[in-house]
């Protein structure tokens, strides 16, 4: 199995070389389960600056709205009652919330720990049919900055890592005000970094952009910042209507 280590200064410069990473060394497997196949490798991808500008990638499939939506979900848990009713066996806002106030108090008990530890994975895994990609978060405040490490057992390379990567940044940039210290690197693991068959084409295009030199960034103060911002209304009101639904 291939094992690949990207690394960027801004979080779309270190997606953009994980993908460049995939697409020149990858097996193509069988993935049964989907009833597919896949190109995969074992990818690390490490952003050294990843509040710098530019922080969005044109390379994702998603538009501000999308990702704000997506921020709110993993940061605010703006659907969390989905999981409260049933119809979600799980968000990863609602396997975060009961244990990120306690990460934060260890961070501060002993700004030198090796313990402020996410644990997504539960146990209920075992028995779902898609049971969460993303497995743990680790905080380690080194050379007095917040640095963050997640592991995926499974990350979707052209439809998810980059929107995951990015709502997880402002989620360590949130933890770190709270503690007051600056964000240090993010380090984003994922064993199975996969395109599906379906996705080929765009996979193609992605790499073409990127090899191409073309403009593959765009940025988040000033521009998308302010677009998402916008959205934030009209969301809300979606998360009324999903509330009011019986």
């Amino acid at each position: 199995m291939f094992e690949h280590f990207a690394t960027g200064n801004s979080l779309p410069e270190a997606y953009h070389n994980a993908l460049l990473a995939l697409y020149e060394n990858n097996e193509l497997l069988p993935c049964p389960d989907y009833n597919t196949t896949q190109k995969e490798a074992s990818v690390t991808f490490v952003c050294q600056e990843p509040l710098a500008e530019p922080m969005i990638s044109r390379l994702f499939i998603g538009d501000p709205r999308a990702l704000e939506q997506y921020r709110q979900e993993m940061l605010d848990g703006i659907l969390d009652f989905e999981v409260e009713r049933g119809n979600w066996e799980y968000t990863y806002h609602a396997r975060m919330a009961e244990q990120l106030p306690w990460v934060v108090s260890e961070l501060q008990r002993n700004p030198d720990t090796r313990r402020a530890v996410i644990s997504i994975r539960k146990e209920q895994d075992l028995e779902l049919d898609s049971p969460a990609c993303l497995q743990s978060i680790q905080y380690l405040i080194r050379g007095g900055k917040l640095h963050c490490k997640v592991l995926f057992r499974s990350n979707d390379a052209v439809k998810a890592s980059y929107m995951n990567a990015f709502a997880l940044v402002r989620l360590q940039e949130r933890i770190a005000v709270q503690l007051g210290v600056p964000v240090g690197t993010y380090t984003h693991r994922a064993n199975s970094y996969h395109v599906y068959e379906r996705d080929f084409g765009l996979f193609e295009g992605y790499i073409r952009r990127i090899k191409s030199g073309a403009d593959t960034t765009y940025d988040y103060a000033g521009d998308w910042d302010e677009q998402m911002e916008s959205e934030q209304a009209s969301i809300a009101e979606l998360v009324r209507q999903l509330r009011d639904e019986r």
